[in-house]
């Protein structure tokens, strides 16, 4: 979906071509712009419904605007707070976090990354 330059992006979401994240099994992604593999990159994510990410970090700051779902995240699973549609959540480099989507319905998000996109697990 990357823009020509000098040419707005528009994608409707009948449009967009997902693919698997191979981090994470069961999630996936639809690239707007950069490569997340190697640089900033802005995306469309979607998560299963009953997704839970253990403790992790990610090397650069990733902001997200949920669209759909209850999306979770917190320092713990005990304090973790959930966010619906319309919540910003602007994650600093190396904030170990725990992450997921709510039973009940899959969780839909636009995803930006300032550097490319990692799952870096947390150590015990």
């Amino acid at each position: 979906a990357e823009k020509k330059s000098g040419m707005p992006l528009m994608v409707s979401p009948k449009d967009m071509k997902w693919s698997a994240l191979p981090e994470r099994p069961g999630m996936q992604f639809s690239v707007l712009s950069g490569d997340p593999k190697t640089s900033e990159y802005t995306q469309i994510r979607k998560v299963p419904a009953g997704t839970d990410n253990p403790l992790h970090s990610h090397s650069s700051e990733i902001k997200n605007v949920i669209i759909s779902g209850a999306w979770y995240t917190g320092v713990d699973a005990k304090s973790a707070k959930d966010f619906g549609p319309g919540s910003v959540i602007i994650m600093p480099a190396n904030w170990v976090h725990v992450s997921g989507c709510r039973a009940g319905s899959e969780c839909v998000f636009y995803q930006e990354g300032k550097g490319k996109f990692d799952f870096r697990p947390a150590a015990d």
